[in-house]
């Protein structure tokens, strides 16, 4: 692979690249993918593309990485905070119409964990009001909801490459998916430049183009992705069968199968229960504390915005725990993390 790219000095886009794409695209089910830097470049230039800017809201889950939101800041656009669900964590619908203005442009409807929102009631929500409908898949990679993929489920799709990733490159890395062939083409130019031709800088654009080296790897991985992530739900469920009397385990959507991009849990006295795990050997994380809008650079941005309620997402704030989770796990490991959580 390495050789192969040598060969050709094709750094930064060129041919890897553009196989990734179409493979991707295929893998997807949609015609169009766009490589890009990183999964922030890739919400950001989406946005931008559609044409969603200054003077627009986007709805965002207060329950995310911050990167949900700080893709649209970069595309000049306002984040509107809105709840998620108790058992998923994921985008409430009804809080969504709850936040609504006549400024509203789109939706961001964040796959977390793995899972798939409610891709229909957010579909007819879009619908009725001529909304935007962005999927963050950043954490989704293969994810489906009602047997179609994540990716070609709203207007464009924004994906991570990022190495933890359940398709993770060598580096930062991102794309672009979708069924517009004007937004693709808009996504292209704004991520090389402004470029439509050698030296024809016909928009203001940025330097977020995707990296051959990364392009490459990605290749190899991807046939065995859908692998991979039925290895981590077999995985997932012998978690949950050993610790869900004990701990709150993510409720799965019917419809929705989790990829397991992470395995949260829930739990009162956090710090406490994260001690005792580190001092047995697991090593856990925390995803996402503080909830969005209670980060200061966000604070910051949104001014009086940021306070609005979401008494849900700030649960999961304080109360979630990651356990380990990737493909690889042995029998043994699993029943180390089951015998831990449990004292």
């Amino acid at each position: 692979m390495f050789r192969r790219l040598l060969g050709t000095s094709a750094f930064t886009l060129g041919h890897e690249v553009e196989g990734f794409e179409a493979e991707f695209a295929a893998f997807c089910d949609v015609p169009y993918t766009v490589g890009v830097a990183s999964g922030t470049a890739a919400l950001m230039l989406a946005l931008q593309a559609a044409g969603i800017g200054r003077g627009d809201e986007v709805v965002v889950p207060a329950h995310t990485f911050i990167a949900s939101a700080l893709g649209v800041i970069h595309a000049g656009a306002t984040p509107v905070f809105c709840d998620v669900e108790e058992g998923t964590g994921l985008i409430d619908p009804a809080s969504v119409e709850s936040v609504l203005t006549e400024r509203t442009a789109a939706i961001m409807a964040v796959h977390l964990y793995g899972q798939a929102c409610d891709m229909g009631r957010m579909r007819a929500m879009a619908d009725d009001r001529g909304l935007f409908l962005l999927e963050d898949a950043a954490q989704a990679h293969g994810a489906t909801w009602e047997g179609r993929r994540a990716g070609s489920l709203g207007d464009a799709a924004a994906f991570s490459f990022y190495p933890s990733k359940n398709l993770g490159a060598l580096g930062d890395g991102g794309a672009v998916t979708t069924r517009n062939e004007a937004l693709a083409r808009h996504v292209r130019e704004l991520r090389h430049l402004g470029q439509r031709g050698k030296g024809q800088h016909a928009v203001l654009g940025y330097n977020e183009r995707l990296d051959g080296l990364q392009a490459a790897l990605l290749r190899v991985k991807l046939p065995h992705v859908d692998v991979w992530n039925a290895s981590r739900r077999r995985r997932a469920a012998v978690l949950t069968a050993g610790i869900a009397d004990v701990v709150r385990t993510l409720e799965e959507s019917p419809g929705a199968p989790c990829i397991y991009h992470l395995y949260p849990v829930r739990v009162d006295g956090r710090v406490e229960f994260l001690d005792k795990l580190q001092r047995t050997g697991i090593q856990c994380g925390v995803h996402y504390s503080p909830a969005v809008p209670r980060h200061a650079a966000i604070a910051h941005v949104m001014g009086d915005n940021a306070q609005i309620a979401t008494p849900r997402a700030d649960a999961w704030a304080a109360t979630e725990v990651s356990l380990p989770m990737f493909a690889e796990l042995r029998e043994d490991e699993l029943e180390q993390v089951v015998a831990a959580v449990r004292s």
